[in-house]
This record gives C-alpha cells, structure tokens and sequence, in this order.
C-alpha cells in the first residue's frame, strides 16, 4: 500500500507504526450549518481509504470530530435566539445522517471540543509554561518563532507566508504568524481559564482531541487541501513543541470541488448542499462522481460528469442483476471467496487510493461476466466468481447495490417467462416480463 505525504510531497509505501491498530485522524465539520458537496469529498475519500486499509488487512481506528464551539455557531445560535448546543447538536445529527445516507462505515470515536474542554486548556497551559506560548491581556497565542521546523508540513518558510492573507492579523501578536490558543471573549458560549473566561483557538482543538483519544502519533492525518495551512501546519507546531514528536506520519489531503468548472463560493451563488444531491441522485452515483477523479485532483461537478456516472453505474449493475437471477433460477450457489480480479483491484486502489484506475477493473470483470451470461455454454462457477469480484470490489468503494433473493414462486414466474419466449407466446411473455421487472430480475 502507498500515500502520498502532503509533508514530503512523494508517494510513500505505507508502514503503519502498529500492523495491528492503524490509527487515522480526519478533520470533521464545524457544526453551523449543512454540509456541501466539497464538504462531502472528504467524507467519501477518506470512507474509501479507511476501507482499502482494512482490505490490505489492518484493523483500523478511525476518528473524526466535532468542532462546536466557533464564532460562526455562536452568530447562529445569536441570531435564532437558542444556545449555541441546540445549533450545534442540530448540525451535528444532519452530519451524521449525511454520513449514514453515503454509506460510510461507523468511525472508532467522534469527540466533540466542549467535551474536551479541561484536556485543551491544559495542552495550552503546557505550551506556556515551557515558552511556546505568550498571554496577552487574557489572549493567549503560539509563538512560531520557537518551532524550528514551522512550515514542514506545508512546505512553506515564514518569509514566504504573506500576512492578511488566511493569516489573522493582531497589533497584539509578537509576530504576524503567531496564531491564538485561547481567546478572550464576553460573547457566546465561554470557559474559566487561567487567563480569564474564553474559548479555544481553532488550530488546538484538534491537537488535544487525537492525543486524548488516539494518543501520541497517529498514522495519518487528513483533511481537505484547504486545510494544510494554516490549521494542519498548525497543529504540528503545537504538538512538536508540547510532547516533541510528529503529530502525524502521513498527511494526506483531498483536493477542492468545482461547479460546472467554477470555484464553489457563497459569492457565485453556486453553493449545493450534499443533502440535496444525494436525495437527487442516490449514494451510487454520489460517490461514483466523487470517486470518478484521483482524490488529489480538482473534482468538477458538472451535468456531463453525472449523467456520465449514472451510465456507468446502471452497467454495472445490470449486470450483478443477471448474474444474480441466472446463479438464483439455476441453483448455483454464490461464491464467498475473491479471486484474481478482486485482488488485482486492491493492489490497483492501494496505490494512493487510484479510483480512476480502480472502475478500469471493474470495467474489465464486468466485460468478463457479461460474455460469460451470455456464453451458451454457460459456466456457473465463473459466473459465481465474477459476481462475487466486482460485489467485493464495489464494497470498498462503498457503492452497495441491494439485489434481491427470491422465492420459489418468482423463480416458477421465470421459468414460465422463459418458455413463454420459446413457445412464442408473446403477449404472455410480456406479461411475466412485466412482473419479473418489478422483481429486479431482469
């Protein structure tokens, strides 16, 4: 298996600190409102890496978390005249629906940062009593000066980062790069501190939830391109400088979506809730589009892109639902072993989770099984394994297809259709046909 490292800008062969508990970190949402579809790459990607590493045989855990405490939700929260929990537990039960609705498998933990409250407070206590951090009439920020290898994660120097621009201002900073640990505030949800009521800085949050839950170094830590600075680069400086080793081994970053060929902003108007989009177009054909394009590609949103996924999804199933009434009427039992091309496609994804290349496979078994069914000397067994393949291999994509079992009587309604046809008794023929659709059979 290999990733490519944001950190070293290679592609480098996985080695898991522990082959028996590969740890994983993802960036989750800040909970004001629905999630969009650039929201929703990360959910996909990140769901299909978890499900290669487990298919190359590692346990995995699995952790992605909540922010729920953030100017954004306090406004929100302001603005409706609730408390900022009733907002965030909102947006937080839409996430997880967003979640289920794609199909993602369960993650190992979700911590939330109003509930990892007294373990950040002491993280940034740490960081100032050693010198890393400086408190400024109740503000406390990080010192970047004091981290020799600031900028390692996103391959950038100091003299080279351009203040004002996704770098917050301050006359109260030492320098224009610090970032805030701990904000003094009197608006909105706050906590007692050492330096009086506040809230975190965003860039902690994270830190502190990995350690408290996952502990030291997690394998990898991913997140969309958007955030390797500053948030990512970030959190490495802070947890170099407090427990001095990495926060992560590999970092791996999604690229950014486009709409029909334009940057998704609130300005364009052209900001599409993923919600909608999977209602419309269902979870196959969602994660068909997000899947369609390398992970570390621009992915463009486009009608041509779609209509192009619902064709290829509609091929292959077709031919799971043949195969799948062809092994049922004929008694041939389903096959619960891979083989070659269930193989030949794991080693395909786990080549930095090549997707593009991975439906080239499918493609390929779905030919083979397609010449099989209509072999006239039709061989089960191969129809049995074929089948098998492209389910196992559409299961770490996380694309699932519910395809009936039937009864006695469906499968007496098949053999009638059947000898309906031979006997040229169309209007019969047609009328089980009718019935057999309904079924999925054919």
């Amino acid at each position: 298996m290999r990733l490519y490292n944001s950190k070293t800008a290679m592609v480098e062969p996985f080695v898991p600190m522990d082959k028996n508990k590969v740890k994983m970190y993802v960036c989750g949402p800040t909970v004001y409102n629905h999630a969009h579809v650039g929201n929703a790459r990360p959910l996909v990607v990140f769901d299909v890496l978890a499900r290669v590493i487990q298919a190359n045989g590692y346990p995995l855990e699995y952790v992605s978390n909540y922010t729920d405490v953030d100017d954004k939700i306090i406004n929100k929260a302001i603005e409706e005249g609730v408390d900022e929990q009733t907002i965030a537990n909102r947006y937080i039960q839409a996430y997880q629906s967003l979640r289920d609705s794609l199909n993602c498998i369960p993650l190992y933990a979700t911590p939330r940062v109003t509930q990892t409250m007294d373990a950040i407070i002491a993280f940034i206590k740490d960081l100032e009593d050693n010198g890393y951090a400086y408190n400024v009439d109740g503000n406390v920020y990080f010192d970047v000066t004091k981290d020799e290898q600031y900028g390692c994660v996103s391959r950038m120097r100091l003299d080279e980062l351009d203040a004002g621009n996704r770098i917050e201002t301050s006359d109260e900073k030492r320098s224009p790069y610090d970032f805030v640990l701990w904000k003094k505030t009197d608006k909105g949800i706050q906590w007692d501190s050492p330096w009086g009521k506040g809230r975190p800085g965003w860039h902690t949050e994270c830190v502190v939830m990995i350690q408290d839950v996952l502990g030291g170094t997690v394998d990898i830590h991913g997140g969309g391109a958007d955030l390797r600075f500053p948030h990512h680069e970030n959190e490495q400086a802070q947890c170099w400088c407090h427990s001095h080793h990495d926060l992560a081994n590999y970092w791996v970053h999604n690229a950014m979506i486009n709409i029909n060929g334009e940057k998704m902003s609130k300005s364009l108007g052209n900001v599409v809730l993923a919600k909608d989009v999977v209602a419309k177009l269902g979870t196959n054909v969602f994660r068909w589009v997000i899947l369609s394009t390398h992970y570390r590609g621009i992915l463009n949103f486009s009608d041509d892109v779609i209509e192009g996924a619902k064709t290829e999804v509609n091929k292959v199933f077709t031919a799971l639902k043949q195969a799948n009434t062809y092994l049922q009427v004929n008694g041939i039992p389903f096959s619960n072993e891979y083989g070659q091309n269930y193989h030949h496609f794991v080693e395909v994804i786990s080549d930095d989770l090549d997707t593009p290349n991975g439906f080239t496979v499918i493609f390929e078994c779905v030919k083979q099984l397609n010449t099989a069914l209509r072999s006239k000397d039709k061989d089960g067994s191969t129809i049995a394994s074929l089948y098998q393949d492209i389910i196992g291999m559409l299961d770490i994509l996380g694309i699932r297809f519910d395809l009936p079992v039937f009864d006695d009587h469906q499968k007496s309604v098949y053999d009638q259709w059947q000898n309906a046809k031979k006997d040229k008794d169309f209007e019969l023929a047609d009328q089980l046909r009718n019935e057999l659709i309904q079924w999925q059979m054919i």
